[in-house]
């Protein structure tokens, strides 16, 4: 079973593994992120035939969205030869529930001024499995394999992976498919019980540096709460390779 059924061109359902933590009649974002990164891929295969990579998706968490039909529309909001703004929606009837604008650019060789100031982590398979279900509830979560080390309260170093389909039937890209991973970070340092504190994000912005390989996602992930009921999940985001860019998260925190 995939995360989504896809009813048209537009059209899409979401499955079980779709359900969320904090309330599984509505969605857990996270399929719909990667959903929304297809949609974008799709739609620029579609205009042109030179390569584009994208390097930054910035997401609005509008509302929830009920477990139902889903509408998906792109739109190119600045046109360029070199760059990019494309904006994609998650709609659920006439409402909005997900905005993304993706920054898209002409990749060029800068192999010999690589270099990074990020942390390694160990590997996968340095890091004892664990079973987020044992916190979370939902679909989406039962559905991810994880493997952590949680270091203390808000601070764990991670690798995630699932085997289950963005969309049945259909093959998506290596981006698309972590991306659908990518709102996990809030859920993987756990500095609060979520019986007694809710946390959810209202936003989640990820910054690029090159395309994601592989299977695993890793994160080096940090959660502040602030005193005045603001809070932030900040990760570093890894493949097999070494890292990929930040994932940031806005959060409410509600006793």
């Amino acid at each position: 079973m995939s995360y989504f059924d896809r009813l048209d061109a537009n059209r899409f359902v979401p499955t079980r593994h779709v359900s969320g933590a904090w309330d599984e009649t509505m969605q857990h974002i996270g399929p719909a992120l990667g959903l929304l990164v297809h949609a974008v891929e799709s739609d620029l295969a579609a205009r042109r035939d030179d390569p584009m990579v994208i390097s930054r998706l910035s997401y609005e968490l509008l509302g929830v969205v009920p477990m139902d039909v889903v509408d998906v529309a792109v739109e190119v909001i600045r046109p360029g030869r070199t760059i990019e703004l494309v904006e994609a929606t998650y709609s659920h009837g006439d409402r909005v529930g997900i905005r993304v604008r993706a920054w898209l650019q002409q990749p060029r060789d800068t192999t010999e001024l690589a270099g990074d100031g990020f942390d390694p982590i160990p590997g996968p398979d340095e890091m004892a499995p664990w079973d987020p279900t044992t916190v979370w509830r939902g679909g989406y979560l039962a559905s991810a394999q994880v493997r952590r080390i949680a270091d203390a309260p808000g601070r764990s170093r991670y690798w995630v992976r699932t085997d289950v389909p963005l969309i049945a039937g259909e093959e998506v890209g290596d981006l698309a498919r972590m991306a659908a991973l990518f709102d996990i970070a809030n859920g993987m340092a756990i500095r609060a019980d979520p019986e007694q504190v809710h946390y959810p994000n209202i936003d989640l912005t990820a910054h690029l540096v090159r395309p994601p390989r592989g299977e695993w996602l890793g994160y080096d992930t940090r959660v502040t709460f602030g005193p005045g009921g603001l809070g932030l999940t900040s990760s570093v985001i890894h493949d097999e390779a070494g890292p990929l860019g930040t994932v940031s998260q806005s959060l409410t925190v509600r006793p």
